[in-house]
């Protein structure tokens, strides 16, 4: 058997069960940013790595769908909040279609948040907000980079934030009018617990009117 072979059979083998805790529909908050918070500071205690990192899915206009990992920097009754550099090819998909799918994984917790919904650009001044929070090194990397645009080696990028340092040498640095944040409105939540014998529990929440419907799925 080639090494090719035994590497796809070990990948196939590859499975564990889910114990550690159950999601009853009737113990769930009635409001999924409620659920989605509460879940979260469970993470958060559990001092899990990268609490906050999620998978953002955008897609063409043609539906051609990519995905990266981002960081939730807010959320809310509004939504979800995350800050990027809208020249970068998930900020030209979300002016495009401005839909997206977020999806967090705490392996340790053996939970998944699935959430989906429309998406738009928050006001320049909430952006400014979070800029101002952001260490210098960041703010510089900002705008140093024109993110997704092909570069011809990593010199250049360091060239590219060698000047940027010097241009803004003992100066505040401000928002470049390309960078800033999005907010998800969800209009679907879904919560993943594992259970035992792949008998997962879903709980899912979808957005009808001003009211929120709640419902089990099959695992």
């Amino acid at each position: 058997m080639s090494e090719g072979s035994q590497s796809k059979k070990s990948i196939a083998a590859l499975r564990r069960e889910y114990s550690q805790q159950a999601l009853a529909k009737s113990e769930v908050c009635e409001d999924p940013i409620d659920q989605f918070t509460e879940w979260f500071e469970q993470a958060f205690s559990a001092d899990l790595l990268d609490v906050n990192a999620m998978t953002l899915s955008t897609t063409t206009k043609q539906g051609k769908p990519s995905s990266r990992i981002v960081l939730l920097k807010g959320v809310d009754e509004a939504g979800f909040r995350f800050y990027t550099n809208y020249g970068s090819r998930k900020g030209r998909e979300l002016n495009n279609n401005p839909y997206a799918a977020l999806c967090f994984y705490w392996a340790p917790l053996e939970r998944q948040v699935r959430i989906e919904g429309e998406v738009e650009r928050l006001s320049r001044s909430a952006s400014e907000d979070y800029f101002k929070q952001r260490p210098r090194e960041s703010k510089l990397g900002a705008w140093a980079s024109k993110q997704s645009n092909k570069v011809s080696s990593r010199e250049e990028l360091e060239k590219r934030f060698r000047e940027i340092k010097e241009r803004f040498e003992n100066q505040e640095i401000p928002l470049p009018d390309f960078w800033g944040g999005f907010l998800l409105r969800p209009q679907r939540i879904e919560f993943w617990q594992g259970r035992e014998s792949r008998m997962h529990d879903r709980i899912c929440y979808e957005q009808s009117g001003s009211e929120w419907n709640i419902f089990r799925l099959a695992p």
